[in-house]
């Protein structure tokens, strides 16, 4: 049974050098690796074309609605959350999606689509229930 894990991001040049590099347990793991889900788009990865999500895909939409919105995210981070993190089951998603005004200046406020995901399930090797909150702003997606 594996019981550690390398924490994000690799340290290359440390392991070139053969020193030792960043540990983490398998929660901080899997949570590492749903963010690179959730960071990468559909096809970013030549290897596999299935890896990423598809909030990239709605980044810039504000023609859809909202509850269409929230639907392709989650139905999208169920899928690739289920087939590619192999350590997690019953994974269940709920996806919030919101508007957050911006003061920019004294006249000028931005408006920006905040994404809360929320990742729950159960990590296979231990039985422990995982819980997982992220947040973005998409239009344009920053974290």
């Amino acid at each position: 049974m594996i019981t550690s894990y390398y924490s994000l991001p690799l340290q290359t040049n440390k392991i070139v050098k053969n020193i030792d590099i960043d540990q983490c347990s398998i929660q901080q793991s899997i949570i590492h690796f749903i963010h690179l889900i959730t960071t990468s788009y559909l096809g970013e990865c030549t290897f596999d074309e299935t890896f990423g999500c598809s909030i990239w895909n709605v980044d810039f939409d504000n023609l859809t609605s909202t509850n269409r919105l929230r639907d392709i995210v989650s139905e999208s981070l169920v899928d690739n959350i289920t087939s590619q993190e192999k350590r997690l089951k019953r994974v269940t998603t709920e996806v919030i999606i919101r508007q957050d005004e911006f003061r920019e200046g004294q006249n000028n406020n931005r408006v920006k689509k905040r994404v809360d995901i929320k990742i729950k399930g159960i990590i296979r090797q231990t039985n422990e229930p995982f819980s997982y909150l992220e947040r973005f702003y998409i239009a344009p997606l920053s974290y």
